[in-house]
């Protein structure tokens, strides 16, 4: 295949998952509620903050459209790289940039002004899709680092690492590099309020939430 109908693909890829990406858990949960989760709770766009505002049901509907579509941007991904004949470089950098884009898709969707999630859940859905044991990986460096750390956002940050560590080492090719160096300074430009918060002391703790619930 010439390589700049290589590139037409990946640029294809690329609008459809941020299409795909914009696909959010959240405003579907917000419809059958009637309720803006953008303006309640802690006005986050996902499955947490649906879970606190609607309760366990919805927190579960959100939860799994925002990891679903992690999961099949890159399947169909890898599905189009097969299908088309790309080579294992170009291949793997369509699957990374779709992935890439759908996550992007997540945290700033045009439908939100481009205030969306923080792509926690589609992370996860974007490592099961690379591979399910990536993604298990992924989610259980979620849980110890943020149990370890009693900070949330340090574990949201170890599915980025997990990304760029599966894009380095498992991919071929220097373009999934690229992609999960972005990638990994979006998220740390996402979560730049957290740090301040974390830096007046004002950052929610882990064991906070827990101590809450057992006061529930």
């Amino acid at each position: 295949m010439p390589e700049q109908l290589g590139w037409l693909w990946i640029a294809i890829a690329v609008g459809a998952g941020y299409l795909i990406g914009n696909i959010h858990g959240s405003t579907i949960a917000g419809r059958m509620s009637g309720v803006n989760l953008k303006e309640t709770g802690v006005k986050n766009a996902g499955a947490s903050n649906a879970a606190i505002v609607l309760g366990k049901k919805y927190g579960a509907l959100v939860a799994a459209i925002d990891i679903g579509k992690g999961i099949a941007a890159v399947l169909l991904a890898k599905w189009v790289a097969e299908a088309i004949g790309l080579g294992p470089a170009a291949g793997a950098t369509l699957v990374f940039a779709m992935a890439a884009a759908t996550i992007f898709g997540h945290n700033f969707p045009f439908h939100m002004r481009f205030n969306g999630g923080k792509g926690t859940a589609t992370v996860i859905g974007v490592l099961l899709g690379f591979d399910w044991r990536i993604g298990l990986i992924g989610l259980a460096l979620l849980i110890l680092v943020s149990l370890a750390t009693d900070f949330l956002v340090f574990g949201v940050l170890m599915l980025y690492v997990t990304f760029t560590v599966t894009a380095v080492f498992l991919a071929p090719g220097i373009g999934p590099d690229l992609i999960a160096v972005g990638l990994f300074a979006m998220a740390a430009w996402k979560h730049i309020e957290n740090f301040r918060r974390m830096r007046a002391g004002e950052e929610k703790r882990v064991s906070a939430v827990f101590r809450k619930k057992r006061a529930a």
